[in-house]
This record gives structure tokens, sequence and C-alpha cells, in this order.
């Protein structure tokens, strides 16, 4: 429909100025940066290593809500969406609610909302189980989701949240440690507004 949605969190100098736009105004964009979620090769990954691709886990936490909305509608298998909130106020929630064969469950810190605590205590108290793990959000919460799908032998692939300042991976300020040597800067990093933002989980440090 030509419309673009963008949401996003006061966290900065940019950010604020961006929240004083009103209608009519106009913004320079660059993007999409990097890679995302490739359902096509992601499927045949996990069915060339003989596993199903029926049912996944979509984490969500704080700005990596946001994400995990577009990914649900575009995935043609049953959704499982656990979302983390510090409170009641449970943004997107009836969206993702509206999303076929989507299951979504809530955390929140307060627990005012569903489990009390974070993401990984909701599949635990609601018992939910997948076939492969997809994340976006902050990066305490990616590592803990790491060790999960490690620990549970489940494919996993998460988007990172990292300051991008070129966005065409010359300026190195996005890398993220990564579990082998990059091409590029001929270390063990990634750029993430190149190689990234979507990465399977176990070509990373977190």
């Amino acid at each position: 429909n030509n419309n673009l949605r963008i949401v996003f969190r006061v966290a900065g100098k940019g950010t604020e100025e961006f929240s004083k736009m009103k209608a009519g105004e106009y913004l320079d964009i660059q993007g999409p940066l990097g890679n995302g979620y490739d359902l096509g090769r992601i499927a045949a990954e996990i069915k060339a290593e003989g596993r199903s691709f029926d049912k996944a886990i979509l984490f969500g936490g704080g700005i990596g809500v946001p994400p995990m909305l577009e990914l649900a509608r575009r995935l043609d298998c049953h959704k499982n969406v656990v979302v983390g909130y510090r409170n009641s106020q449970t943004f997107l929630k009836e969206d993702f609610e509206a999303v076929a064969d989507t299951d979504v469950y809530i955390a929140t810190e307060d627990g005012s909302v569903g489990a009390k605590g974070n993401v990984l205590d909701a599949v635990k108290q609601e018992k939910v189980e997948a076939d492969v793990i997809f994340a976006c959000g902050p990066t305490p919460m990616l590592r803990a989701i790491k060790a999960y799908a490690l620990e549970n032998d489940i494919p996993c692939y998460v988007s990172l949240e990292e300051k991008m300042a070129c966005g065409i991976g010359a300026c190195l300020a996005c890398v993220c440690k990564s579990t082998e040597i990059d091409d590029h800067s001929q270390v063990k990093n990634k750029r993430v507004c190149k190689e990234g933002p979507v990465f399977n989980v176990k070509e990373v440090e977190l």
C-alpha cells in the first residue's frame, strides 16, 4: 500500500529530533542495510540437516519487538511469538494476535501482564516448543536465547542491535565478534550493517 511504518525508541539526539517531526515534513532514509531473515535460505539449511520447519518461536524484546511482526506475517508455519516488556504497555500485542496461525505469549518485568520475568521464563512456564528460533532484542536477551537454543539443539537466528555509522561496511563501527575469520577484516569480526544484522547464532559471540 506504499506506506512505510517506522517504530522507534527515543534513545539519543537523532531519535529525539525524529520524534519532533510533524506531518508533511520530509525525511531521507538509507536502507534497508545488510541482510534480513532470508527464509528461503534458512528453510533450506534446516531441512538439509533433516530437521522439520513446522513451528517457530519468535522472540522480541524492547525495540526488537517490531521486526518480529513482519517476520510473523511472512513465515509459512505455526508461530509462537514471545515478546518481553517492562510493564503493561504491550505495544503491538494486538497486531501479533491478528497474524494467522500465531500464538502470542507475553513476559513483563513487573509481572503486570503474562509471565513475570523475561521471555525465556514465559517459554518455560508455557512449555512452548519450536523447530527453529528467531530473535531480536538487547544483547543480554540474545545471549540467553543463544544458550537456550544450543542447549536444546534448536537452530537459531538472531538480529543484532548495533549503532551503525557509515552503513556500508567501511568504518567498522558496528562490528561484532564472530566465531570465524571475516574475509573483509581478516579478524574474527562481522560487520552488522553488511554481513548482518541477522546471523545464525553459531556465527557470532554474544
